[in-house]
């Protein structure tokens, strides 16, 4: 790569992050001061657009910030203007009426609004994007363009679905939002407790898309992963008093460090037991547990705590062979009591067959094969066959692996189980 192609790539590399840290802010100062949120989030989304095509060739204006503001001001003016009966029906509710302005003036009054933002905005728009009467999907999709600022299109790509499937997503929930009245503030407690789970919920399934990609030729998304982590930083910010918002920081940094050591040279798999450990991001960990220690005794520990916990045992082991499993497989134990499914079984069964034995873990992965949530996921076989491969039943191991290779939409998977299973050859017949 030439000095110019880098530096050109560099500076689109900045053009995005600016993009994703504004957007948010300035949707969040046009819905809180007119309370519509399908409008100013198209208003946002035009000046992003115009943002992504201007800035590359007349450079990033001085204050970019107020730039996407005035810009996104004008688009929401020519929106009411362009078709103002309607709109005046449509906000009506959502308007002062005591208060309104003329449209002239309405970009003024809205850069004005920049300067009063403030986090629980940032923080409004989280419960918002992730309101229960939205289905996961579309809170994940609302999530990453409002909140994440991200398009359309970098959406549809980290996920692997056509762009107008996004696309639909993103306009049912904001008619969804509309529909039922949703208010730009934070909820009420008990119900503010309750959404908060809904946007760990979230951010966490954000994360874990980004950390092993469910579909398609690459094994992680840097793009997502990163994301998720700046996002719950900003929540952990706003909510420093919330344990559990801490224990998602922690257990995203502690999972992440090990990213450079998760694949060779050709891109394989390199499971956790046989990864470089000196390739592993120290300053992460360190951040990570960091994070946990002051977190862990301040508030009742929940399922984000345990697994930091956990991820933070194998940091913390020099060597494979060092790991503490058994202490593992109480944070295990807790785990599956506080917040109970089959991913968490599936888990304390690798810990259980490392302190009790693998037929112990078979037995418990035996309780799973009935259960329907399993049933579209491959991760059940995969660990059957590595189970099934360390008691020596390398027939049953590589017909596990070529089943889990079958279910499984991530071509690196699909490799890395395909390659199990032919390491493990069928014994000749006997004459």
């Amino acid at each position: 790569m030439t000095g110019a192609q880098s530096g050109a790539v560099t500076g689109q590399h900045r053009i995005e992050d600016l993009l994703r840290e504004f957007a948010p802010q300035v949707l969040t100062a046009l819905i809180r001061r007119y309370g519509q949120f399908d409008a100013c989030e198209d208003a946002v989304q035009n000046a992003l657009l115009a943002a992504a095509l201007q800035w590359p060739e007349e450079g990033v204006p001085e204050r970019p910030r107020s730039w996407l503001l005035a810009v996104a001001s004008r688009a929401l003016v020519d929106a009411f203007r362009a078709d103002s009966a309607r709109r005046h029906r449509e906000t009506a509710a959502a308007l002062d009426p005591t208060n309104r302005a003329p449209a002239a003036d309405l970009a003024i009054r809205l850069t004005a609004d920049l300067a009063d933002a403030d986090g629980d905005d940032t923080l409004a728009l989280l419960f918002l994007c992730c309101h229960p009467a939205l289905s996961p999907p579309s809170q994940l999709a609302l999530t990453l363009r409002a909140a994440g600022g991200l398009t359309t299109a970098q959406i549809a790509s980290a996920f692997l679905v056509p762009e107008a499937t996004i696309a639909k997503r993103i306009v049912r929930a904001k008619q969804r939002i509309r529909d039922t009245g949703a208010q730009f503030e934070l909820p009420a407690q008990p119900q503010r407790t309750e959404r908060l789970r809904v946007v760990l919920h979230v951010l966490y399934l954000i994360f874990n898309e980004g950390y092993t990609t469910s579909s398609g030729p690459a094994l992680l998304r840097t793009d997502l992963i990163a994301d998720a982590i700046r996002l719950t930083r900003l929540l952990h910010r706003l909510l420093p008093e919330e344990a559990e918002v801490a224990g998602l920081l922690a257990l995203m940094l502690l999972t992440d460090a090990r990213r450079a050591a998760r694949t060779d040279t050709d891109g394989r798999i390199v499971p956790l037991a046989r990864q470089q450990r000196d390739l592993w991001d120290t300053a992460a960990i360190a951040e990570g547990q960091a994070i946990l220690t002051r977190t862990l005794g301040t508030g009742p520990v929940g399922p984000y705590q345990l697994q930091a916990a956990i991820a933070a045992l194998h940091d913390e082991a020099p060597t494979a062979e060092a790991t503490d499993w058994p202490q593992i497989l109480a944070l295990y134990d807790v785990l599956a009591t506080v917040a109970p499914g089959p991913v968490v079984t599936l888990s304390r069964a690798v810990a259980l067959a490392h302190v009790h034995g693998p037929p112990a873990g078979l037995a418990l992965l035996g309780t799973l094969d009935t259960d329907e949530r399993m049933a579209h996921t491959h991760r059940l076989e995969a660990v059957r066959a590595h189970l099934l491969e360390q008691v020596g039943d390398t027939i049953a191991a590589r017909d596990s692996y070529l089943r889990a290779a079958k279910m499984t939409a991530s071509l690196p998977e699909q490799r890395y189980l395909e390659l199990r299973a032919a390491q493990l050859h069928r014994p000749a017949a006997a004459n």
